[in-house]
């Protein structure tokens, strides 16, 4: 018995109509946990180099790992996996909510979908049971009504549904699928495949129980985590208020990104606006705690907004990402503004980082004059402006006049108006998120040289130096490698294990390794999980390395890296030796940053890498 899983995958075939099931390999749960190391494995596979992101030979994948439906703490996400239309490499984004859990409780650790549907469909999954339904009916409806439509018409209450909305459906570039009404696995480009495949969402029921090898060692362990939880000062702030808790010091130390991450957060954008767009301030709308599945954090809240510029009724409490995106990133201090914008992204299927960053990037050209009132259909996009910052958001999500345009993110933008690059925050084309390397100077590394670019949960070294002060030493660039290393294999097995980032707040990391054993029955010790973890980070990797995709072709805006350094505030004279970074992390790792090559005999050693082997050295192991 395979131990942790549901034991079955699901393959569909859109332009066919195919539905295949195959046994989830004890090999591939052995080599790759879960996750997106499931998924850079079979995306491998199945899709050849040079495959159109947005063609029928494109594949999708929706997958859960080992942890979820467990009943063990954390383990509650599920990650997409596809070939993002924006760099033209590896992607995968992970959410939280109940989705990834019910899809596993419905008989399958993992749903990958390829061809291109001649209608808009979507996919029903109960208890084993799959169809592809017709979904004209609901194209063109928002990701809440969706899922409220379609509990009613599969006349399932807890039916759980991953759903694009209108962004998704016109392919726009930053969209992505919304499940549980507001939790998304938003970042590089998840919703225009799904509304290029006329997807219009996965609606799944589960009732099944997943087989654990030692239950009661799962419930043990829970215990231990919940003491931890309670002696945690971040978990006790965010488990109260959210990610938003540091919404307004991380505005004021450098943390957050300033106008454009061209400003200074105590100079240009002062302590009184920072406190309006923290959850403190803004939990005067809270009405209800929100859990994820298996969580003891909830981290998440539900608002009722009736008052300000835009009522907006029931509504979710933005994360930090998003209220920096929409905050300190524009110098907009309106919560009214910031709260519509994310009720936009939520109900239309917009990545709120991606989306406040492009808005960014509009509002610092509009400043400088490269784009005109014109351009922007009459708005004056000025700095701070919440009524124009919406305006333009709500353009975005109908795709009317420079909102198409904007839609697909601010690389597309820049190339379509031919002009403002130099203005662009992005890694590989990928807005960046909302944690400045200047202050935590290794994620400079991770945005710029993780196969899925531009991401703040990637692992290394500049998550640890995120929650502290700034550090001398942290610009200190040498013998970083095998810390960095370590520290993002580490969150390889995490994520591929489906359980949440936050899991890190309650317990030391082996409290991972613990639960994989517990539930699975493998031996999972420290060097199981660093050859795990380097294994699975091998496979995306190669996935980019066969694109043609190397360490020297990524890249990362200047300002980002402190080129040229800021003159005032926290973050001031700092710089940030990103190459050597890259270089150190690349070397510990086995691969030679120049070539891109990753050393053959350590591919042998840690095995499952066959065809990886092959393409690159041209035989087979």
């Amino acid at each position: 018995m395979l131990y942790g899983y549901a034991g079955k995958m699901l393959f569909i075939d859109l332009t066919t109509g195919e539905i295949e099931e195959k046994e989830t390999p004890k090999e591939l749960a052995e080599d790759f946990i879960g996750g997106y190391g499931f998924g850079a494995k079979i995306l491998y596979d199945m899709m050849k180099p040079g495959t159109d992101p947005l063609g029928p030979d494109s594949v999708l994948g929706f997958i859960t790992g080992p942890t979820s439906a467990t009943k063990a703490w954390f383990g509650g996400r599920y990650t997409v996996v596809n070939k993002s239309p924006i760099t033209g490499g590896w992607n995968d984004a992970n959410s939280g909510g109940f989705f990834g859990p019910e899809l596993k409780k419905a008989g399958y650790d993992a749903l990958f979908i390829k061809g291109i549907s001649p209608k808009p469909v979507y996919i029903y999954i109960n208890d084993g049971k799959v169809e592809i339904r017709d979904a004209s009916h609901l194209w063109g409806m928002d990701t809440k009504k969706v899922w409220e439509a379609l509990k009613e018409e599969t006349n399932e209450p807890r039916l759980r549904v991953s759903a694009i909305g209108p962004a998704g459906e016109r392919v726009s570039l930053i969209s992505c699928p919304i499940n549980d009404g507001h939790r998304a696995p938003a970042r590089g480009g998840t919703g225009p495949i799904m509304g290029s495949k006329k997807l219009k969402a996965i609606a799944v029921r589960g009732t099944q129980n997943i087989p654990v090898a030692n239950p009661e060692k799962v419930l043990e362990i829970n215990k231990k985590v919940t003491e931890a939880m309670k002696q945690s000062e971040l978990a006790q702030a965010f488990g109260a208020y959210g990610t938003g808790v540091g919404t307004p010091a991380s505005a004021l130390n450098g943390d957050s990104p300033v106008k454009n991450w061209g400003g200074v957060g105590v100079v240009d954008f002062g302590e009184e606006k920072a406190e309006k767009m923290g959850s403190i301030a803004l939990d005067r709308y809270k009405t209800k705690k929100y859990n994820c599945a298996s969580c003891p954090l909830g981290c998440g809240a539900e608002y009722e907004v009736n008052d300000g510029r835009w009522p907006l009724g029931p509504t979710e409490r933005p994360e930090y990402e998003t209220a920096a995106a929409f905050g300190s990133t524009l110098l907009c201090g309106e919560p009214d503004a910031m709260l519509k914008c994310n009720e936009i992204c939520n109900t239309y299927g917009f990545d709120t980082i991606s989306a406040g960053m492009t808005i960014a990037w509009a509002m610092e050209c509009y400043e400088r004059g490269i784009l005109t009132k014109e351009d922007l259909d009459g708005i004056e996009l000025t700095w701070g402006n919440g009524e124009a910052i919406v305006n333009i958001m709500q353009k975005m999500a109908d795709g009317e006049g420079c909102g198409a345009i904007l839609c697909h993110g601010s690389q597309y933008a820049a190339k379509y108006w031919n002009k403002g690059e130099e203005y662009l925050q992005t890694a590989s084309g990928i807005e960046l998120p909302m944690h400045d390397p200047r202050h935590s100077p290794g994620l400079a590394r991770t945005y710029k040289f993780d196969p899925t670019p531009g991401r703040h949960v990637k692992g290394g070294i500049g998550g640890v130096q995120m929650l502290e002060p700034i550090k001398e030493e942290n610009y200190i660039f040498d013998g970083t490698g095998p810390a960095d290393l370590g520290m993002t294999l580490f969150v390889e097995v995490l994520n591929a294990s489906s359980m949440c980032y936050f899991s890190t707040l309650c317990a030391p990391p082996e409290t991972v390794y613990e639960y994989i054993a517990a539930i699975t029955g493998m031996n999972f010790d420290q060097e199981t999980a660093f050859n795990t973890g380097l294994r699975i980070f091998m496979m995306r990797y190669a996935f980019n390395l066969r694109e043609g995709i190397k360490p020297k072709d990524m890249t990362l805006t200047k300002r980002a890296v402190g080129e040229p350094p800021l003159e005032a505030g926290p973050l001031k004279g700092y710089s940030v030796d990103v190459e050597k970074l890259g270089r150190n992390f690349f070397k510990e790792a086995g691969i030679d940053f120049d070539s891109g090559l990753p050393d053959k005999a350590l591919l042998e050693k840690l095995g499952g890498l066959d065809e990886v082997i092959k393409d690159i050295y041209g035989e087979d192991k």
